[in-house]
């Protein structure tokens, strides 16, 4: 039985099957649902990568139409917001990195210059996964598509779907006033 939708809070941990079966469960979203700015928020299922992307200030994403996706945008003290070139991180080394979630805060805004860019980095297509036809963002030089389910009118849940990342990293996304 999926875990039920309300329950999944922005602190409480679920399991990683629990999380496959919540999005399973959820209403896959549409594209024109994605059109948008959305701040993140973490659904901690123990994965090597949660924390990883709050540590690095990663604020969100921004979609502002099927050949213009920010995957990235970082909200940092020193810069503010910027969008980042996923192309340019190492996501699997900094996922196993002993103290990562220390080392990152200090390190990531000393990178920002050299990593933040102007461009989109993504597109916005509507794929078929796991049976059913979803939104997706499909990362322009990274083997990474995140495909999205609605949680609510304001809310969605993301699969990332990255070849060789098992199990998969879930995160949700709030549109943002």
């Amino acid at each position: 039985m999926p875990l039920d939708k309300t329950k999944v809070s922005d602190t409480a941990a679920i399991t990683p099957d629990e999380a496959i079966a919540l999005f399973d469960s959820l209403a896959p979203a549409r594209a024109s649902q994605v059109i948008g700015k959305w701040r993140r928020a973490d659904i901690d299922t123990g994965h090597k990568m949660d924390g990883m992307l709050e540590s690095s200030y990663w604020y969100g994403k921004e979609f502002r139409g099927s050949e213009e996706v920010f995957p990235l945008i970082h909200e940092m003290p020193i810069w503010g917001r910027a969008a980042v070139n996923p192309a340019l991180l190492l996501i699997n080394l900094t996922a196993n990195l002993p103290f990562r979630d220390s080392i990152l805060p200090i390190f990531f805004p000393v990178m920002l210059p050299f990593v933040r860019t102007s461009k989109p980095r993504a597109r916005l297509r509507t794929v078929e996964f796991r049976g059913r036809t979803h939104a997706a963002m499909v990362y322009d030089a990274k083997p990474i598509i995140d495909v999205f389910a609605v949680l609510d009118d304001d809310t969605m849940m993301g699969w990332m779907d990255m070849k060789g990342l098992a199990p998969p990293y879930f995160f949700k996304l709030h549109r943002d006033a």
